[in-house]
């Protein structure tokens, strides 16, 4: 189930590799539709609202624990590539006590700020309630969030991408399972959802953790391991809460959207709900591609293989984009019958909606696959600032010419809509740029 990221075939080692992250992100989402289907179905228009609004700032809170995670990956796959196991289990013991503080206290401000929060959202009073009690629910299990993403990540660094899988398939199933118990059978509402989801969460956190344990004793910490030096803990840190702030930031414009996007109303709240869910699942594939190829690169910058970092990033932009322009052209088909797997076909204000939505953002997908490569070359080439500057490029685009063109009449939401590729396109140009500028991988050394 190990793959060595370092040798082999460059297009078919990203494609192997990659494929359980992709088929693993597929699931979540699969039940992320699910959840939405059934919430929509059964609890309505408003019980959709809630529930979508609330994802919005569920996933930009579990983004910084994801963030987290994902560059302490960065720092023990490069040290595994480097075969230095000592300095592997000293940044495991770095990442984990910092992470696990950080996920204790956001709990303790969710629970103290819950109110603000959603007054800040513009949330309708008709859904207020609703969304907070999804909310507090969802997020008692915040810990088993950090649990998967934290071993899912470990796992991924030393080349296994197919455990974490196997713990997210059972996690995903039985979230399935148990909102048709909670919610269309017991009639738990929108907290039944939320329920459903944490202890889907704890299945998986708890499990895969075990795992590691059982299967990987090497992995298992020693007494030795918490002599750290200063400089591991600034590395772990600084790629940390580099990756963290990426995440953060991306997902900070994108609760900033969902904010405007509430001042529109319930009708393009429920449209721009149903979307995301389709947008999310359409683009997954290149989001998990380029966490993949982050892995790839920092195995072989670690083992000092400059070269096939930069064959890889030839190889792995041509794949992505391809994939990216073959699934703009499907979504720009087919998003009317997409937004009515959420939406009754009554609902024609919520369908046109969602449709408009959907056609702008798809056939531009290929912006946000170049994005999602060049952030994980930065993270793997040990410069994550970059990675953030580009997210900041992206999302400050994106965030300033909404809030602009939003308000004008003859434009309105669409303007929304429009700001998002051209915040992509603006950051893959700048990224792009920096690397012919500063050549910032040595080749042939």
């Amino acid at each position: 189930m190990k793959k060595d990221l370092t040798k082999g075939n460059i297009t078919k080692t990203l494609l192997l590799f990659s494929a359980p992250m992709i088929l693993g992100n597929l699931l979540q989402q699969c039940y992320n539709i699910a959840d939405t289907f059934i919430v929509g179905k059964f609890l309505g228009s408003n019980a959709l609202a809630a529930v979508g609004s609330a994802y919005s700032l569920m996933t930009f809170l579990t983004s910084v624990l994801i963030g987290l995670c994902m560059g302490s990956g960065a720092v023990l796959s490069t040290a595994f590539g480097a075969n230095d196991k000592q300095r592997m289990r000293q940044g495991m013991t770095i990442s984990f006590i910092f992470i696990t503080a950080v996920t204790v206290l956001m709990n303790i401000a969710i629970v103290l700020c819950i109110n603000p929060i959603l007054k800040i959202l513009h949330t309708p009073p008709e859904i207020y309630k609703l969304m907070h009690d999804y909310t507090i629910i969802i997020f008692s299990g915040i810990y088993f969030v950090f649990l998967y993403n934290y071993f899912a990540f470990l796992l991924r660094a030393i080349g296994n991408s197919v455990v974490p899988l196997y713990f997210l398939a059972v996690a995903t199933v039985l979230n399935i399972v148990l909102d048709i118990i909670f919610v269309p059978i017991l009639q738990m509402g929108v907290g039944g959802a939320a329920l459903a989801t944490v202890v889907a969460q704890a299945v998986s956190g708890l499990g895969i953790g075990f795992y590691t344990w059982i299967k990987e004793p090497w992995l298992r910490l020693r007494k030795n391991d918490f002599k750290v030096n200063k400089k591991s803990t600034a590395e772990v840190i600084r790629h940390s809460i580099g990756a963290c702030v990426q995440q953060s930031v991306m997902n900070f414009g994108i609760l900033m959207i969902q904010g405007l996007v509430n001042s529109f109303g319930t009708t393009v709240m429920a449209a721009f709900s149903a979307a995301v869910k389709i947008d999310s699942f359409a683009y997954m594939p290149a989001q998990e591609f380029g966490n993949a190829f982050s892995l790839f690169i920092s195995q072989n910058y670690g083992s000092g293989k400059y070269d096939r970092v930069h064959q890889g990033m030839k190889k792995a932009l041509k794949t992505s984009v391809i994939f990216c322009l073959i699934l703009s052209a499907a979504i720009f088909i087919l998003a009317p019958e997409l937004m009515q797997i959420f939406v009754d076909g009554l609902e024609i204000d919520i369908i046109r909606t969602g449709s408009t939505y959907l056609r702008i953002e798809g056939s531009f997908y290929f912006g946000i696959g170049i994005l999602f490569l060049l952030y994980g070359f930065y993270r793997g080439i040990g410069k994550p600032e970059m990675s953030l500057i580009l997210t900041i490029i992206s999302l400050g685009t994106r965030v300033a010419l909404a809030y602009i063109l939003a308000p004008i009449s003859s434009i309105g939401v669409n303007g929304i809509w429009w700001a998002i590729p051209i915040g992509w396109i603006l950051a893959d140009t700048v990224g792009i740029l920096f690397i012919k500028k500063t050549k910032c991988i040595k080749i042939d050394e």
